[in-house]
């Protein structure tokens, strides 16, 4: 690995730990085993670094939900699999513990790629539910941009909540609670 990948791996694990505030250049560069003059030689900074690291795992995000979320079947089963996915529900969601970080959000420019990741993701799932609306899966009073936020809220609350309990048994109840909300009815 290149030393500009181990440095935007290293942010996006830190990141991922420790926030934005608690992940310092000398954390990254001890954990990405660079030097300071070629942290510096590839990123004007902190900012730029964490810029990088924070779009790395958006699109990373997007690419594991879109692998889920593509085909043609049913939109029931597609929400259901992106629901049921392997997780690592104790760690968290890497992108939306971001928008628990004072300094990302406060920054437009950090906020965006996590703005942008949610809003696709809400956009995408809100685009599979009305296929199921119109195909006659789900009822037709179903709001699908409604019911696209209440999926993202399940997951990202469901993290919030294993977290709390540690246990992932929170997270799996709130995944069960609303597939039996949306399960169609025979």
């Amino acid at each position: 690995m290149s030393t500009p990948e181990r440095l935007i791996e290293s942010t996006r694990e830190l990141l991922w730990e420790r926030g934005y505030v608690g992940t310092s250049p000398k954390a990254i560069q001890q954990h990405a085993g660079a030097g300071q003059g070629s942290m510096y030689h590839h990123f004007a900074g902190k900012p730029d670094l964490a810029l990088a690291a924070i779009r790395r795992t958006a699109e990373e995000m997007r690419a594991t939900a879109e692998a889920t979320l593509a085909g043609d079947g049913p939109a029931y089963d597609r929400v259901s699999s992106y629901l049921l996915r392997e997780r690592d529900v104790l760690r968290g969601c890497p992108v939306g513990r971001l928008t628990m970080d004072p300094d990302v959000i406060a920054s437009d420019e950090l906020r965006a790629p996590v703005t942008e990741t949610l809003e696709w993701l809400r956009g995408r799932l809100a685009g599979i539910v009305q296929e199921g609306v119109d195909r006659g899966e789900f009822g037709a009073a179903l709001d699908a941009g409604e019911v696209a936020s209440a999926i993202v809220a399940t997951v990202q609350g469901g993290y919030v909540l294993a977290r709390a309990t540690g246990s992932p048994e929170a997270f799996d109840a709130g995944v069960r609670g609303l597939l039996a909300l949306l399960a169609p009815r025979t």
